[in-house]
C-alpha cells in the first residue's frame, strides 16, 4: 500500500508565526497543516499521517510539552520539534528527554528549522518502517499453534530437539515435525534467524 505524503503539522497561537512557517515550508516543498491551538490539533489528530509536528512551547491551555504528552497518550508517534521565544533551559531539557528532535529559539535560522524537519521526517519514516515490520512478524507468529509457539521459544533458547521433547513431555520425532512447521510458517531460514525473530517480538 502506497504511503501518504508527509505533512508538517504546525501548532502555534501566533497567526503570523503560522503564516511565516507555512510559507517557508511550502517553498521548500513540504505540505503543511496549521493549527492555532493544541485543542484544534488534537481534535483532528491521526497517527496514520506520516510527517512531524512543529509545536510552540508556550500556548494557552496546553503548553507544548503537555501537547507532546497528549499526542503520545493518543498513540501518535509523530516526531516533535519545539519552537520558543523564551530561553527556557529546563523546558528544553525536558523536551529533548521526551524525544523531541530539536528545540529552536525564535527567531531561528531557516536552514536550522529545515534541517530539523528533514531529520524528523527521516526519524518518522524509520519508525513507521519498524512498526510495519513488527506488525508483519506478529502476523506470522499468530498462525502458529500453541504447541508450535512453545517449540519456537525453546528452540530459540538453544535447546536441542531432544531437550525440547523432554521439556514438553513428548517425543523427539514430534518436536522435529513442530520445528519444521515453525520454520516454514515464520518464513525463517535458520535457527539464528529464528532467534532474531523471537528477540524482536520479546517472546523470551
Amino acid at each position: 500500500m502506497r504511503q501518504a505524503p508527509a505533512t508538517i503539522f504546525l501548532v502555534d497561537d501566533d497567526e503570523s508565526v503560522l503564516r511565516g512557517l507555512g510559507r517557508l515550508l511550502r517553498a521548500a516543498g513540504h505540505a503543511t497543516k496549521p493549527f492555532a491551538s493544541p485543542s484544534e490539533f488534537l481534535a483532528q489528530l491521526s497517527g496514520d499521517t506520516p510527517g512531524c509536528a512543529v509545536l510552540d512551547l508556550r500556548m494557552p491551555g496546553l503548553n507544548g510539552l503537555e501537547l507532546q504528552q497528549a499526542m503520545e497518550s493518543k498513540g501518535c508517534h509523530l516526531p516533535v520539534i519545539f519552537i520558543s521565544g523564551h530561553g527556557d533551559v529546563p523546558a528544553s531539557v525536558r523536551a529533548m528527554k521526551a524525544g523531541a528532535v530539536d528545540f529552536l529559539l525564535k527567531p531561528f535560522d531557516e536552514q536550522q528549522l529545515l534541517g530539523a524537519i528533514s531529520q524528523a521526517l527521516l526519524k518518522d519514516a524509520a519508525a513507521r518502517a519498524g512498526r510495519a515490520e513488527t506488525a508483519e512478524l506478529h502476523a506470522r507468529h499468530a498462525v502458529l499453534t500453541s504447541r508450535e509457539r512453545e517449540v519456537c521459544v525453546l528452540v530459540a533458547q538453544g535447546l536441542t530437539n531432544k531437550e525440547v521433547a523432554q521439556r514438553l513431555g513428548t517425543t523427539e520425532k514430534t518436536i522435529k515435525v513442530h520445528r519444521a512447521r515453525v520454520i516454514e510458517k515464520l518464513d525463517v531460514d535458520s535457527v539464528a534467524e529464528l532467534v532474531r525473530f523471537v528477540d524482536r517480538l520479546g517472546l523470551r
